[in-house]
């Protein structure tokens, strides 16, 4: 009786932050864009014909593939298009992660990682950063199945050079590397060209955070045509039509608006430096983020007394409590300007209480 408990498969999941949805909050939790996406993304749903949501979309996505195809001055054909980043990397661990031999991640990185390779059984090994958060190269030159390197990564917003990663790439050529970009927008430099050089490299970029299209999940990425060959015929293989009619129109028009993006870019950066610049008055330390979030933490109030009291002022941000090394770092994501200043504010108000209270 009951058996078929014994052939489920057990799996932890991934968490991820918050949502709440309350008046007034500030939402610094989730890493979401602060502003709205492009006007060109307006005017796709106003003038979207919803008629044709009764056809079946376009198994290829011909239209988003070519948008990303021409902003990257690529062929279309090196351009695999999905369901958010995670789809695609989901689907690039399925398709390329086929040995018996481990993987190869930072142990302080995206979450997911681990995730995806206990669900479809891939055996890893998580890779220790060094004391100052960083990837040491080395690490990653003995024998394994593949490499998964999150640049600029999460949650520590620092960002690897690409002679760095090509040293990497260079001691991997048997086995497929990827790179996660989700964050590289905002100051760090993409390894694009190296996809044109070694045939083992993989991009992955998404929508979701410097195109202010987290609710639309839409990702892509980019390889040398063999590579995205393999990963179609893996994605076929269970799901034909990942992408509606709706949201390939819209990842075009936001792809295709480039002074739109270079814009809202420009005033994150902006707004993160002036965090950055008050967070270490008032004494807290953290690392150069090359990304839309600041990973810090305070010299000597726990980040669990900040999270909490920012909380009960309807202000969220990310902690990792779960992780020894990490649990007294918050995770702020950069807001509007506006936002920043009323969060800044609140963390003086708590430093004063707990000044006080010490």
């Amino acid at each position: 009786m009951n058996s078929w408990r014994d052939n489920l498969r057990k799996v932890e999941p991934y968490v991820p932050g918050e949502q709440p949805e309350l008046s007034d909050m500030i939402k610094l939790n989730t890493n979401e864009n602060p502003y709205p996406p492009s006007p060109e993304v307006r005017r796709v749903i106003q003038n979207f014909d919803d008629s044709m949501l009764r056809l079946y979309p376009d198994p290829n996505s011909t239209e988003l593939a070519k948008a990303v195809a021409e902003c990257y001055d690529v062929k279309s054909g090196q351009v695999f298009v999905g369901v958010g980043s995670d789809d695609v990397l989901a689907i690039a661990f399925m398709t390329f992660f086929n040995s018996e031999k481990p993987i190869l991640f930072p142990d302080i990185t995206y979450s997911f990682y681990d995730v995806w390779a206990e669900l479809f059984q891939i055996p890893y090994e998580k890779v220790p950063l060094n004391d100052v958060f960083e990837v040491e190269g080395k690490d990653y030159y003995g024998e394994n199945g593949g490499v998964v390197i999150a640049n600029p990564n999460a949650p520590t917003g620092i960002a690897q050079g690409l002679p760095a990663l090509e040293e990497i790439i260079k001691h991997n050529q048997d086995v497929v590397v990827i790179i996660d970009e989700a964050y590289i927008d905002f100051g760090g430099t993409s390894a694009l060209e190296l996809t044109e050089k070694y045939d083992n490299v993989l991009i992955v970029q998404t929508l979701s955070k410097s195109r202010s299209l987290a609710g639309m999940r839409i990702g892509y990425a980019i390889g040398q045509e063999e590579l995205i060959r393999a990963m179609n015929d893996v994605r076929f293989s269970f799901n034909s039509y990942p992408m509606t009619r709706l949201s390939v129109s819209i990842g075009a028009a936001a792809i295709r608006d480039r002074a739109y993006f270079e814009e809202t870019c420009r005033k994150i950066i902006e707004t993160r430096e002036w965090t950055k610049k008050e967070l270490a008055k008032l004494g807290f330390h953290f690392w150069d983020s090359c990304t839309n979030f600041i990973f810090a933490r305070h010299k000597t109030i726990p980040g669990i007394v900040f999270f909490e009291a920012l909380r009960k002022q309807k202000i969220f941000v990310r902690r990792f409590g779960n992780q020894k090394r990490i649990e007294d770092y918050l995770r702020i994501s950069i807001g509007t300007q506006e936002e920043m200043e009323r969060f800044i504010k609140e963390v003086k108000h708590i430093m004063e209480q707990a000044g006080s209270q010490g």
